[in-house]
Formats: structure tokens, C-alpha cells, sequence
């Protein structure tokens, strides 16, 4: 995968003043854009829309420098009008097309180029399993997205939960893992920036349909699921897993992930103050 997403770097830099739809760059990349926008994200630190535009303006900077005109720059690039290449110019390098012309001030953004790198030698476990079309049920509500620490909406959201609810979910629990769950879907920002907000349930996983007006219901088609196991510190060894499985392990992985809701379980260590076992269940396929 890494070859691949060097390839598709290599492949915007010579269509930088071309339309660089993500189903185009999708198709090169021979995965899908849901698959290859994540990855992206997870070892760039950026969104690949967010890289584009950087490198448009960072070779616009160069092509003003030559003196080539503001308005022949901006349509080059896919701008529609002078005045909003000018705001995004001003907004991605603090200074206005013309002061580049008229004093020479200049920023640039390089082209990225990704490298396999192996940190201590450590294996990271997994295990792949198959599972029928099931539904998730429980109690969920809008969060706001957040990368690290505890989410302190989840947290209220979990003791908003009633025994009559507990009650429920556990007469329907009838599948693998027999835990309580925590499913994120539906963000705002589909996974890729710490913004906006995204639908947390806390529930069980269930191939009953029938559930009452107490409990909320997200059904997940039949799929593939690739599990994570980790143990340590909580919440930072489960997050941290999370990262490591969109940035090493789905590269370089056979698997590439869908658009389904993925989910984990938390079980705390009654010795340990904050020490959990955790295990992530992501939704994937095997790559074409």
C-alpha cells in the first residue's frame, strides 16, 4: 500500500491543474475512497482534500514568483474567481497573491512521499472473523468527535442508562462478543478531523429484530471483521491502537475497511486503576 500511495502522490503533483475528484484518485489508487481517505488521513495528518489544496497554492506561489498573472493563476488552479483564489491564498499563506509579485514573499508545501517505518520491533495482534448480518441495539446520542482522552459525553451518556434498559439489552444479547459495545457512526467530519460530531451507542450485539421504544437500533450488513486486542492504560492504549491499526496495519494489510460501524468493548482490571483489556472490531474486506 505504501508503493501504491506513493504512486497517487506522484499522480496529483502531475494533475495539480486538473479536476482531482476523490473517485478518480480512488480508482488509481485501486481501493476504495472511503478505504483510501483513511489511510491517508492516518499517516499524513491530513485530509487528502486538505493536501491538495496545499500543494495547489504551494506551486501557485511558484507561478507568481515567475510573474505570471493573478487571474491566469487562479484559473490555472480551479478557482472560479480572483477573489476567492485570494482568500485561500491569504488563508493558506497569511500574505496576498500580490505580495508575493510586488516584495517576493513566498511559502511553500512540499510534495509528500511515505515511508514504511518499524518502531521497537513490535507485532501488532489481530485475528480475522465472519459474522451474518446482525444489529446493534442500545442507547445512543450525538457526540462530539474526539481523538484522545475521555469523552466526557460518553461518559454521560453511559450513566443515563436505566436498568430497564440494561435489562433489555441483555435479554436480546445472542452474539459474539457477549459485551457491552461502544459503536461510533454517522460523523460529521466521516471519521477525519476532531470536529463536528458523530452518533455513539452503547449496547449488544443482537440477530433480533423486535426491540422496544427504550432501545435505539443500527442494523450492519453481513461482513468481514478484522480484532484487536491491546491491553494497558485506558483510554490511551485503546486509542492508540485504533491509530496504529489505519496507519501500519491496514497498509500493509490485504484488508482494506468499509463504510460500516466498527466498534470496541472494555473490560476494567479491579487491580489496576485505570487498566482495561479492549479489544476494536473494524468492518473490512479483502482488497481486489
Amino acid at each position: 500500500m505504501i508503493k501504491e500511495l506513493n504512486h497517487v502522490i506522484d499522480y496529483i503533483d502531475d494533475h495539480l491543474t486538473d479536476d482531482l475528484s476523490p473517485d478518480i484518485i480512488s480508482e488509481y489508487a485501486g481501493v476504495s475512497d472511503y478505504h483510501f481517505r483513511k489511510i491517508f488521513f492516518y499517516l499524513s495528518g491530513m485530509t487528502l482534500s486538505e493536501y491538495i489544496k496545499n500543494r495547489k497554492l504551494s506551486e501557485a506561489n511558484k507561478d507568481l514568483l515567475k510573474g505570471e498573472r493573478v487571474t491566469d493563476v487562479a484559473l490555472k488552479y480551479g478557482y472560479q474567481s480572483m477573489d476567492g483564489f485570494t482568500r485561500a491564498f491569504k488563508k493558506w499563506s497569511g500574505f496576498l497573491p500580490s505580495d508575493v509579485i510586488k516584495r517576493g514573499v513566498s511559502k511553500s508545501f512540499p510534495k509528500l512521499s511515505f515511508i514504511i517505518t518499524v518502531k521497537g520491533g513490535i507485532s501488532m495482534e489481530f485475528r480475522i472473523e465472519e459474522k451474518p448480518r446482525f444489529n446493534i441495539v442500545g442507547v445512543s446520542k450525538r457526540v462530539p468527535m474526539q481523538f484522545e482522552g475521555v469523552n466526557d459525553e460518553i461518559v454521560k451518556l453511559a450513566m443515563s442508562i436505566t436498568d430497564g434498559q440494561k435489562n433489555e439489552m441483555h435479554s436480546l444479547q445472542n452474539m459474539a462478543p457477549y459485551e457491552i459495545v461502544n459503536a461510533s457512526y454517522d460523523a460529521d467530519a466521516d471519521f477525519l478531523r476532531e470536529e463536528g460530531d458523530l452518533t455513539h451507542m452503547i449496547g449488544v450485539l443482537t440477530t433480533e429484530n423486535e426491540i422496544s421504544d427504550n432501545l435505539d437500533k443500527v442494523t450492519v450488513d453481513a461482513c468481514t471483521w478484522a480484532v484487536f486486542p491491546n491491553e494497558g492504560p485506558f483510554p490511551s492504549t485503546l486509542q492508540n491502537t485504533m491509530a496504529k491499526v489505519y496507519s501500519e496495519w491496514l497498509p500493509s494489510s490485504d484488508y482494506e475497511i468499509i463504510r460500516a460501524p466498527s466498534f470496541s468493548f472494555t473490560n476494567f482490571n479491579k487491580d489496576k486503576k485505570d487498566y482495561a483489556y479492549s479489544e476494536i472490531w473494524i468492518p473490512v474486506r479483502k482488497k481486489q
